[in-house]
């Protein structure tokens, strides 16, 4: 397992990083959890969903499953973009055949003491809440990747 994470990462960033790192670690899954910090900054939806789907399109073509950790923004920002913004992960995962998971935060967001003092960022004590969310989802996808593994192992009797 490798965290290629960086703190404020936007879907550009990632989307540049991205190459090397596939080529480097050769994943058999790729989670994303990216696009809070464009949303935050107000970036182009567009912009983020076609960052989002290259990223996807890239992992995929490196043979790598893909899940996408979807989120959402406070509502401050309109219906429109607040909407579009949750929509945009759903549709990106539809479109590349990537798992999941709609809301990463879904099972404490009305919780404000599982927040940090910024308000959007978890405590420690939610990180078992966000593993019982995404994992669901990933488990799947580890499970296929090992017997996709096994199926080309070479008996070394035979």
């Amino acid at each position: 397992m490798v965290n290629a994470s960086v703190s404020g990462e936007t879907t550009l960033g990632g989307r540049n990083r991205l190459p090397p790192l596939l080529a480097t670690h050769k994943p058999a899954v790729v989670i994303v959890e990216l696009g809070a910090n464009d949303a935050l900054r107000g970036a182009d939806l567009a912009t983020t969903r076609a960052n989002l789907k290259a990223i996807a399109v890239a992992a995929r073509a490196a043979n790598a499953a893909v899940l996408i950790i979807g989120m959402r923004i406070p509502p401050n920002y309109g219906p429109d973009y607040t909407s579009g913004f949750h929509a945009l992960f759903a549709d990106v995962a539809k479109e590349t055949r990537s798992a999941l998971v709609p809301f990463m935060l879904a099972a404490f967001a009305e919780r404000r003491e599982m927040f940090q003092e910024d308000g959007l960022h978890p405590v420690a004590g939610a990180q078992p809440l966000i593993l019982d969310t995404v994992f669901p989802q990933l488990k799947p996808l580890l499970q296929r990747t090992k017997a996709r593994a096994a199926s080309l192992s070479v008996d070394p009797a035979a």
